[in-house]
């Protein structure tokens, strides 16, 4: 695709010479609890962002970039089910799922994997919104069938504890995402031995997805089947992100382009984690300029469809849809009869669920914000197969594979361990 010189250098002006976002995972970084940023990245283990204000704009070949996006890649499951236990449940494990669907997927494979190593049995748990008392059950937004029929003959799970257990007192464990098999013997065992009632606080010292060295074959296999397989939305409500994407294609179709998501949100641009911090000069999300421009300068073209993980239109959204017109958020595209359910604040939960949905099936998908959602949407199309990822790349670079996100191009996402 031709590009137009004078796009690349405003392109460049206005992202202000920043290098690949791809430089994955190298420094930890701890907002505070305050801060709406940390419902996105908790300590955060980011995926930086890094700005170079010396780099010089050489001729940038992108010309590549779409034939390289085109071919999905053929995965199928590497791992096999962990045999059945054959010992009865000896005793019970809770948790909550808090903070929204990419956490809950991380916080569900925990908890799964902890009760297989136990032989406990694990009680569904609900589900915590941002807001003080915001309540509800799983079965009010996942399905239960699904989740219960994954975990078939791997971890016993029941919708309540037996009455003469929910009168005493569990045992609280603050445990770590990505639970070791060490944690759980030197730590969680213990306590589950002395108490066999215990409740699982899940935290997040950090969001790497990378893969790590593991030797428990049982537990790998528990993980790659609690994450890829047991979370699902409930039907009326996957049925709506479905529509969602429909329609997007439906408008792709019409103008012959790609369906582009980015999770862009603007709302998060005034926070800490968004800010350049001093010495690394290292930012954590994009802002809508900086997006625009490196779409021009990857030269997608003016017919493409985009969704914004955005709820509402935001007046500095205008820029981007003026260069490209069909560009739109939740609101635009949601079935009217859902609006009042998934748009409230209420409910972010659920608007973060079809952001997750669909940008795991769009054509192409664009990270604009660093943590947890950026992995769990990566690792959902790895194991769809649909791998085409972008993420800025600084002025330096000259390849257009350059551009594809290295949790794909070095295949450095734990996804990988579960799906080849």
């Amino acid at each position: 695709m031709a590009v137009d010189p004078r796009q690349v250098v405003a392109g460049f002006l206005t992202l202000s010479m920043f290098v690949m976002l791809g430089n994955m995972i190298k420094h930890d970084h701890f907002s505070s609890p305050g801060n709406e940023l940390g419902l996105e990245a908790t300590a955060a283990e980011f995926n930086t962002m890094k700005l170079d204000d010396n780099a010089e704009m050489d001729n940038i070949n992108t010309g590549g970039v779409e034939n390289l996006m085109d071919a999905d890649e053929e995965v199928k499951p590497c791992w096999v089910k962990p045999s059945p236990k054959t010992q009865p449940a000896n005793g019970f494990v809770t948790f909550s799922l808090t903070m929204g669907p990419e956490y809950h997927i991380s916080q569900i494979t925990d908890a799964v994997v902890v009760a297989r190593y136990l032989g406990a049995t694990l009680v569904l748990p609900d589900i915590r919104g941002t807001e003080l008392g915001n309540k509800r059950k799983f079965q009010d937004m996942y399905s239960v069938d699904k989740f219960v029929r994954s975990l078939d003959g791997v971890v016993e799970v029941v919708e309540e504890l037996p009455d003469e257990v929910s009168a005493k007192k569990p045992a609280l464990i603050r445990v770590p995402n990505r639970v070791t098999e060490s944690f759980i013997t030197d730590t969680i065992q213990p306590m589950f031995q002395t108490n066999n009632y215990l409740r699982l606080a899940i935290i997040f010292p950090s969001v790497s997805l990378r893969p790590r060295e593991t030797n428990n074959n049982d537990l790998d296999a528990t993980a790659c089947l609690a994450m890829f397989t047991g979370l699902e939305l409930k039907h009326e409500y996957s049925e709506v992100a479905r529509k969602m994407s429909d329609k997007l294609k439906e408008i792709s179709k019409k103008s012959d382009g790609k369906v582009l998501a980015i999770d862009l949100r603007t709302d998060l641009l005034d926070t800490k984690g968004c800010k350049t911090t001093r010495g690394a000069r290292r930012k954590g999300c994009y802002n809508t300029d900086e997006v625009l421009g490196f779409l021009r300068t990857v030269g997608f073209s003016a017919n493409t469809t985009i969704y914004l993980t955005e709820t509402w239109w935001h007046k500095d959204l205008n820029n981007l849809k003026e260069e490209f017109p069909n560009t739109y958020t939740k609101d635009d595209i949601i079935p009217s009869e859902n609006k009042g359910e998934f748009l409230k604040s209420s409910n972010a939960d659920l608007a973060r669920a079809l952001d997750l949905e669909i940008c795991s099936q769009s054509d192409v998908f664009v990270p604009a914000i660093a943590g947890l959602f950026y992995g769990h949407v990566t690792g959902k199309r790895i194991a769809s197969g649909h791998t085409q990822i972008l993420v800025p790349q600084s002025s330096a670079s000259t390849q257009a594979s350059d551009y594809i996100s290295t949790y794909i191009s070095s295949k450095n996402h734990l996804a990988y361990k579960c799906y080849c």
